[in-house]
């Protein structure tokens, strides 16, 4: 199997448990502004993917992480399923039919997700939604790259950067989704997606990182 393949294998899988592992945790998050139902929606969707993991088409990268996205467009309740079926399906798009992937690859990856998110989505940066995790994120990755630093070391920077901005959407008054409806209530806590977005990436880094020392 490519090291590219096992790779998105890997984050996917650690993806999905972090879903699982936090259904509670991101529902009591988004019952504070919205309906409470993200982190059952979500999960419902990463649960379907590993139901179908062993199923999905490996032909490379690309078609992976199209399959995974179609799995949670369809599985996840809400809006969770287009915005984030979207993510994997515009980030296998950008891998296309390569086997394996450099770190440039990675990047643009992520930055395909994120528009894709934006388009379909409609927010923009400081809306209080998870592109306000996953812009910082995206943007300390690239920078740690282009200072020589490991991509191992680049995506934990990442993970940490996307926490202080996730943090910080505290701050925000939601533009975006049922919490838009709460005006200034939605100040005070923050964004159950991006808080999603810290997790996952600071569980797939612990995992790369587990990996790697093997």
């Amino acid at each position: 199997m490519p090291a590219s393949l096992s790779v998105a294998e890997d984050i996917v899988r650690s993806m999905a448990k972090t879903a699982l592992d936090n259904e509670q945790y991101f529902c009591q998050l988004d019952s504070v502004v919205g309906d409470g139902d993200f982190g059952y929606s979500l999960a419902r969707g990463f649960e379907k993917v590993m139901e179908e993991f062993d199923s999905i088409d490996r032909t490379d990268v690309g078609t992976f992480l199209k399959k995974v996205g179609i799995i949670i467009t369809s599985r996840c309740g809400g809006t969770s399923g287009p915005i984030w079926g979207t993510a994997f399906l515009r980030a296998g798009m950008a891998a296309g039919t390569r086997s394996e992937l450099g770190t440039a690859d990675v990047v643009a990856m992520l930055r395909a997700a994120f528009e894709g998110i934006q388009k379909r989505g409609g927010a923009a940066l400081g809306d209080k939604t998870l592109l306000d995790a996953l812009d910082p994120l995206i943007t300390s990755f690239e920078r740690e790259l282009a200072a020589a630093a490991k991509p191992g070391a680049a995506f934990a920077a990442a993970a940490a950067a996307a926490k202080e901005a996730a943090d910080k959407t505290s701050e925000l008054v939601a533009k975006r989704g049922r919490a838009a409806y709460t005006g200034e209530r939605s100040r005070g806590s923050p964004d159950a997606g991006a808080i999603a977005v810290t997790l996952m990436a600071r569980d797939v880094s612990e995992r790369c990182t587990a990996t790697a020392a093997d």
